[in-house]
């Protein structure tokens, strides 16, 4: 067992964009009707969401209702497109470098984020990361194959429910946080701080304002990896 625990938000930490927000407005650009209005509401959230403010039942109601009303198949086309227009040219070389000197060390590594699984598993995998805590997603008839019921199953990944989503994840894997002797979380928001005050080393990466006042409060390190 690596004796190190990396673990990674993902929007504005390991990508400039925040891939919910990004995936609203690409789906706008397919041209169903209330799209575009789709597309300002969830930007309407994220504010919420830096405010540290966001109502997630709520929010969850409205960015994963679209998902509902097509098959899986043209969903998942419709995401390869959305890698290759939005997403790939988003990675940035900084991000991969502080990816490959964690998992190039044989850390154990894992993304968690508070976007939906549907959105972020590709990017995972596009990050060369193979464990992702993601907002799972409810199916028709409990197939894990079948269309999207819009709605979200089991601990959401946001604010606290990271940490438990975290525990749970490692008691699979018979292990917990404190059996690793260094524990990262890299991540620029403030509504990760719960889950940074679990691990030994917390750091604010591409912070938020708040999330930047309470670094510097508490002398946690600040990296830039975006300009």
């Amino acid at each position: 067992m690596s004796r190190t625990l990396a673990l990674f938000d993902l929007d504005h930490t390991l990508l400039p964009l925040d891939s919910d927000q990004s995936w609203a407005r690409f789906y706008a650009t397919l041209g169903f009707e209330g799209g575009a209005d789709h597309a300002v509401e969830i930007d309407a959230y994220y504010q919420q969401y830096v405010a540290g403010t966001l109502d997630m039942d709520e929010y969850l109601g409205l960015t994963l209702a679209p998902l509902a009303r097509h098959p899986r198949a043209q969903l998942d086309a419709w995401h390869a497109t959305f890698m290759k227009t939005v997403i790939e040219p988003a990675i940035r070389p900084e991000a991969l470098a502080l990816l490959r000197h964690h998992l190039e060390a044989g850390h154990l590594c894992c993304i968690v984020t508070a976007t939906n699984a549907f959105i972020t598993a590709p990017i995972a995998k596009a990050l060369g990361v193979e464990h992702l805590l993601a907002i799972d997603l409810g199916t028709e008839g409990d197939d894990p194959l079948g269309r999207y019921t819009g709605r979200s199953v089991g601990v959401v990944t946001f604010r606290e429910g990271k940490i438990v989503r975290t525990e749970q994840w490692l008691a699979a894997q018979g292990l917990k946080l404190a059996d690793f002797e260094a524990s990262y979380f890299y991540s620029d928001s403030v509504n990760d701080v719960p889950l940074m005050e679990r691990v030994t080393h917390p750091v604010a990466t591409n912070p938020d304002a708040k999330l930047r006042v309470i670094a510097a409060e508490r002398n946690w390190p600040v990296i830039e990896l975006f300009a």
